[in-house]
């Protein structure tokens, strides 16, 4: 029996299309069968706030605007703060003439009149000195009473304390402001300064900025909202530094390490990206799966897998499902 060469064509090609379909389909089997593993992009957020409480002034970003590390996002209105600042200000002023006015001493003016008030008070002392020994010798004669003699006596005392007090007033005025009182002075200009730079600290705070470069994710207040101190306004995200978190069960973990690399779709994108895992949770979290039998069943935990983007991944946003096929 004769088979025609047609007919071996049409069956070759007949197995090669039963053989390359059977690949096929055990391919997809196997492909419907392997777990997927899902993940979440998520990135360091930066919540801008100030420690100063007040009133929002100004606003100077909107959602989803990008901003550079150190640009202005809003101030905050402070009138009690610059109230308290000229306050402080004033006595750090007065404080430092004291200490100019110590510093350089008495004038030359005030020495003077001083020294005049020592001699004019010497001058009484001499004259109450002859008064008291006239009277002193008529009352030892039994001219004048008693009465007289010691008002002269008292007198003569107090010119003496009078003297000795201009005196003393003068010598200071010579020799300025003791050790001491320069110390005092000069402590009390350090306090004032101290108040000044304090309030200046604080009305600095009035002013909030970017803490790092990112893309404005939300605005918490508006302008005229009052807020208080530590409270977050303006949350910024920073793309540059974003991962994938997986939550995988911890029979799913057999060959998952650090520094492992791994392909994963990112549906958004229609495109896929190599991530390399870089941190995995030291113990589980939480069980996905509780067995039913008493004997022989176990619980299957889930353990938190953080894995980085390789390359360019500028497009990634976070929120953004990333599929991982079979086990990474």
């Amino acid at each position: 029996m004769k088979v025609s060469v047609k007919y071996i064509v049409t069956l070759s090609i007949f197995i090669v299309v039963l053989f390359i379909g059977g690949y096929i389909f055990v391919r997809y089997l196997h492909r419907i069968n392997q777990p997927i593993i899902e993940g979440v992009v998520e990135c360091r957020t930066y919540r801008a706030s100030s420690k100063l409480p007040g009133r929002i002034d100004s606003l100077f970003v909107a959602e989803g605007d990008w901003v550079e590390r150190g640009e202005l996002l809003y101030t905050i209105s402070t009138p009690e703060l610059d109230a308290k600042l000229r306050q402080v200000a004033a006595l750090e002023a007065a404080a430092e003439a004291l200490n100019l006015e110590v510093e350089h001493g008495v004038r030359k003016e005030e020495i003077v009149a001083a020294r005049n008030l020592w001699h004019k008070a010497m001058a009484g002392e001499d004259l109450a000195k002859k008064s008291l020994t006239r009277v002193k010798n008529l009352y030892n004669k039994g001219v004048v009473p008693r009465q007289q003699y010691d008002e002269v006596l008292a007198n003569y005392e107090a010119m003496v304390a009078t003297a000795n007090a201009a005196k003393a007033a003068y010598e200071m005025a010579v020799e300025g402001a003791t050790k001491e009182q320069r110390a005092a002075v000069a402590a009390k200009v350090r306090e004032a300064q101290a108040a000044v730079d304090e309030v200046k600290s604080y009305l600095s705070d009035a002013r909030v900025y970017a803490p790092i470069s990112g893309r404005i994710s939300n605005i918490i207040s508006e302008p005229g909202e009052l807020v208080s101190s530590g409270y977050p306004v303006v949350t910024i995200l920073d793309l540059s530094d974003m991962w994938v978190v997986f939550n995988i069960k911890e029979s799913d973990m057999v060959g998952i390490a650090l520094g492992v690399r791994f392909d994963g779709y990112i549906p958004a994108l229609d495109k896929t990206l190599q991530f390399e895992v870089n941190y995995i949770a030291s113990e589980a979290d939480f069980a996905t799966w509780s067995a039913t039998r008493a004997r022989g069943g176990f619980d299957i935990r889930t353990f938190e897998v953080h894995a980085r983007p390789i390359g360019d991944f500028n497009a990634l946003l976070p929120g953004m499902s990333v599929v991982v096929r079979g086990v990474i």
